[in-house]
Formats: structure tokens, sequence, C-alpha cells
């Protein structure tokens, strides 16, 4: 199973889920694909995403954007599985400090209330250092406008990297690379697993 976690503000609606199920449908195996719309608690987002890790951790391989990618690292060393992050958020009680507060989520007009508890909630999920670096894919956009590539390149030492010159933090276009995600995943883009 591929488990995507979407970004802050984000959801399923987001460009690089909606890519990735669809690809996964297209070679027939849309029902190994899970993209649940995260709640705004990081604990209760990781409450939920360990409910669909924990039955078969080694057959789970985590896809996280953003945010996503700082709870797919959580979720990988608890649990041990791999994950490929995308332009992951390394330090994001830091970088979300200021966006405490209400505002709307990105693909909907929906009241979208980020609490100041939820800094603290982010805190416990932090992994200092990587074990197994063997099992994290990391793709890092030099133009990521939100976050620096070079402290997502410092945090997955050893990790296999690939550098996206240029870009943005949505990766526009992700397409391209979105057969050695799943490779990386164990699908093969032909069909094949």
């Amino acid at each position: 199973m591929i488990l995507y976690l979407h970004g802050f503000r984000s959801s399923p609606a987001s460009f690089k889920a909606r890519l990735i199920g669809e690809k996964m449908v297209a070679l027939g195996r849309g029902g190994e694909y899970r993209c649940p719309q995260l709640p705004a608690s990081p604990r209760e987002a990781m409450a939920l995403a360990e409910a669909l890790v924990a039955p078969d951790p080694a057959n789970v391989t985590l896809v996280g954007s953003s945010l996503g990618g700082y709870y797919a690292t959580w979720l990988a060393e608890k649990f041990g599985c791999r994950a490929v992050l995308l332009n992951p958020a390394v330090k994001p009680p830091r970088d979300l400090e200021k966006y405490v507060g209400v505002t709307t989520a990105y693909h909907s007009d929906a009241p979208f209330e980020f609490k100041r508890e939820y800094i603290d909630e982010l805190k416990a999920l932090a992994v200092e250092r990587i074990t197994r670096p063997e099992r994290y894919l990391l793709m890092a956009a030099t133009g990521d406008e939100v976050l620096d590539w070079r402290e997502m390149t410092a945090h997955y030492p050893g990790a296999r990297q690939h550098i996206i010159e240029g870009s943005d933090h949505g990766i526009s276009e992700f397409a391209q690379y979105l057969d050695e995600v799943l490779a990386f995943c164990g699908i093969d883009a032909g069909g094949r697993a």
C-alpha cells in the first residue's frame, strides 16, 4: 500500500496526491492507494495514519509532501517502513508558528484552524536523526519558495536524494518523477510489482 500524507492546509485534492492516485488506478492497483484528509491536529493526524500503517507496516510505503514528509519520517522510524519525502518540512514547529490561528484550506473555502497546542504536538513527533537511510527517498527542489532544500538534504544523510534544480514547493513537474517514486514504492509503472 502507498499512504500519501499531504502537506499543511492541503488535502487529497492536491496535484501530487491526485496524480499518484490516478496512476495507481490506471495500473489496476487503485485499492493499494490511500490518501486521507489529515486533521489539523498533528496528534490526530498521526493516530489516523498509524491506524492505516499498523496492520501491515512491511507492505506500506509512505509518500509525504511538506508537513506530510515530517509525518512520514516519524511513521517510518516508528514502523520501519519506507518513505518518499517530497520537499519535506524538517522543522515545522519553527516554520508553522506564524500560522497559528484560523485560515482556509488550499483546495476549499473551509475554515482551517491551527491551534497553539499543535506546535507542541509537532515537537513530540520530531526525529532528530534518521536510522536506516536506505528506506528513504528524498526529492528536494532547489527552487522551493517555502522550505530550504539544504536543510532537507542535511536532515537525511545517506538517504537516496534526488535534488531537483529549480522547480517549486509543489514540484509542479511532478509527473516527470512519478515513475521514480512508484519504483521506490515497489510498483513498476508498467504495472508489475
